[in-house]
């Protein structure tokens, strides 16, 4: 499956965005989808993540009650609706995709677990 992320830019802190990420080819309803960052010399890591087979989302604790993920099957898109937003979400976020089968639980926050990237948005949190 192809993954194009899409909805970076620059927003005052207290702001909203919602990104995208549609997703060509493969069977885009079967499979499990995350949000990873990357800020300026720092590691990727997990943001929001949601598992199709049971319907359960994973979140990186600091965007607990801000972030959401939801996906339209219809459209074969992902959204990470950002709100609250601060100077520290500032990063590159990226669309993920693990497509061979169920993702255990121990593997969800982890890069190596997804098999599809998205080429990154930059979002940039003004104080």
């Amino acid at each position: 499956v192809q993954l194009q992320a899409s909805g970076g830019g620059l927003v005052q802190a207290g702001g909203s965005l919602r990104l995208s990420c549609a997703a060509s080819g493969g069977t885009f309803s079967s499979n499990d989808m995350a949000w990873f960052r990357q800020a300026p010399g720092n590691e990727r890591e997990f943001v929001i993540g949601f598992r199709r087979s049971d319907s359960r989302t994973y979140y990186l604790e600091s965007v607990k009650g801000r972030f959401t993920i939801s996906r339209d099957n219809a459209k074969n898109t992902v959204y990470l609706q950002m709100n609250s937003l601060k100077p520290e979400d500032t990063a590159v976020y990226y669309c993920a995709a693990h497509t061979g089968g169920r993702i255990i639980t121990s593997s969800i926050r982890n890069p190596s677990a997804y098999n599809s990237w998205g080429q990154g948005t930059l979002v940039t949190v003004s104080s």
